[in-house]
């Protein structure tokens, strides 16, 4: 018990990282919470920042999320149910970090690099689907919501874990989507920012 504790624990902590404040407070002694969407996350420091410390965030923030997991496995003998907690713990960790009087971002990237460690096969498949969408969309928020909603599903279908990853991965969808509440706000109203790969110039 005490294992899995510290293992869960752990895990918010790293979440917790927030790495594109510190990316964009380390470039332009900025605060990133009060630029562009005002979102910690890959997608706001790209549009305000620029390429490199987007793509940094984001591959920084996916890194926290696996490395949480892996963790919780090695302190718990590769328990299916501590990891599955670790890899929820580190998304409310990006969400909520306590370093920034738990205001952060959405745990896209974290949730990508949890389960990237617990469910690979269904992520990759996750990851076609947020391309397509993008792709025809322009929208990051509505490929990262369609793909969070249907990764339950595709945990379930090609991975066939225990019960408690595919519980964890339907938990963690719905937190995704539920964090895009706004997003989905203006998706509706027609006032999303559309996504651009340029970013700004660095």
């Amino acid at each position: 018990m005490t294992t899995a504790i510290a293992s869960i624990l752990l895990a918010y902590l790293l979440g917790a990282i927030p790495f594109g404040y510190l990316l964009v407070k380390w470039r332009t002694g900025r605060d990133v919470r009060t630029m562009g969407s005002g979102n910690i996350g890959a997608t706001n420091v790209l549009r305000t920042t620029g390429r490199a410390a987007g793509v940094l965030t984001l591959l920084l923030d996916i890194g926290k999320g696996y490395v949480a997991v892996w963790l919780a496995g090695r302190l718990s003998g590769n328990s299916a149910t501590v990891m599955s907690a670790a890899a929820l713990a580190a998304m409310l960790g990006h969400a909520y970090p306590v370093f920034l009087r738990f205001r952060g971002g959405k745990a896209v990237a974290t949730f990508l690099g949890a389960f990237l460690r617990l469910a690979a096969p269904a992520i990759l498949a996750a990851l076609i689907v947020f391309v397509i969408v993008v792709w025809r969309t322009r929208y990051i928020s509505m490929g990262s919501i369609v793909s969070s909603g249907t990764f339950p599903l595709a945990v379930w279908l090609i991975v066939h874990p225990p019960w408690v990853v595919v519980a964890a991965a339907a938990t963690g969808g719905a937190f995704i989507i539920w964090r895009h509440k706004e997003n989905i706000q203006r998706l509706r109203a027609g006032t999303e920012n559309v996504f651009s790969w340029k970013g700004r110039k660095n």
